[in-house]
């Protein structure tokens, strides 16, 4: 058995995006644009949210947050995929592949639960204004960022536990841009559909229990300022369109490729890029088109930096 169990695959074949060179070229300018927005896009929100005082708040705190898992979950993947446009072998080894599938799980789990616990954020915040200081000190925001981190960590480990004692003996081609769970798991030596079907068991279970959270969370806020005024629902709409934007081009993607997968080539590969790039750039134009606070922080330290740059 133990012999059986061992992988003799040193090396997985990644067919990637597009096949003609030009296209590649194209593919490669975009995508390299794309990550460097990305990754500049979260540092700028980080950096506005660390140095400015008017941003000090639990609200800012979990974006702040949000931007670094964000950065992290494209640079999973998306280097790999700008680098492999311009080579002819695009190959990961045994162990970078599992990194990724430990990484992307480790990072994507950790963002479901930290939405979540933005949404308790803006929940206590319009319901219950009062005591959101009270609710929301930073020992608990603290605690409620570790536990994300914790949740994401314990998932992508019971994933990854089982995968890498899989038998690889061949093929070892992956119809994608990186070593996506499911495909992996179709090339062991082995009949996976139970496997394949505890996997996406495991992934649902965080996937739609946060989603679910989210939902009723956002619903409670929303019939809850409702019964207030006339007004409120489209107040807290307003306030909360954000959280619930990203939710939305967050989850959908994830769950069409690990809970319900289509199993449709192109439209995985869409997924896939939806997820890992696309997500990570929208979030930072989300949260800082659409709020007045960050807007307004962004001009002071676009004013400091260029009085500073004035005197010099």
């Amino acid at each position: 058995m133990d012999g059986e169990n061992q992988s003799v695959v040193s090396e997985f074949a990644l067919l990637g995006l597009g096949h003609s060179w030009n296209m590649k070229v194209l593919l490669f300018m975009i995508f390299l644009m794309l990550y460097f927005v990305i990754v500049t896009g979260n540092i700028i929100i980080m950096t506005l949210i660390i140095t400015d005082p008017h941003l000090h708040s639990p609200m800012y705190f979990f974006l702040a947050n949000l931007s670094f898992v964000d950065m992290w979950l494209s640079s999973v993947t998306t280097p790999k995929m700008i680098t492999d446009f311009l080579r002819e072998n695009k190959t990961i080894s045994f162990a970078g592949c599992m990194c990724q599938i430990f990484f992307a799980h480790f990072i994507a789990a950790g963002e479901m639960v930290l939405l979540v616990v933005m949404a308790y954020d803006r929940y206590v915040a319009i319901c219950k204004p009062l005591h959101y200081s009270t609710i929301m000190n930073l020992q608990k925001c603290i605690g409620l960022v570790v536990s994300s981190w914790t949740v994401g960590f314990v998932h992508a480990m019971s994933h990854i536990v089982v995968i890498v004692r899989l038998p690889f003996c061949g093929p070892r081609e992956i119809d994608s841009f990186f070593c996506d769970l499911p495909l992996v798991i179709k090339l062991a030596c082995m009949d996976s559909y139970n496997l394949d079907l505890l996997m996406n068991v495991g992934c649902g279970f965080v996937g739609i229990t946060c989603f679910i959270l989210l939902l009723i969370s956002y619903t409670y806020i929303l019939l809850s300022v409702h019964q207030r005024s006339k007004t409120g629902a489209s107040k807290a709409l307003s306030t909360c369109s954000a959280h619930i934007s990203v939710v939305v081009i967050f989850f959908v993607p994830c769950i069409f490729i690990y809970v319900c997968p289509l199993n449709i080539t192109w439209l995985d590969k869409f997924l896939a890029v939806f997820y890992s790039v696309y997500t990570p750039l929208l979030n930072p134009a989300i949260y800082t088109m659409r709020n007045k606070e960050m807007k307004i922080a962004m001009k002071r330290l676009w004013s400091y930096y260029m009085g500073s740059h004035g005197k010099t």
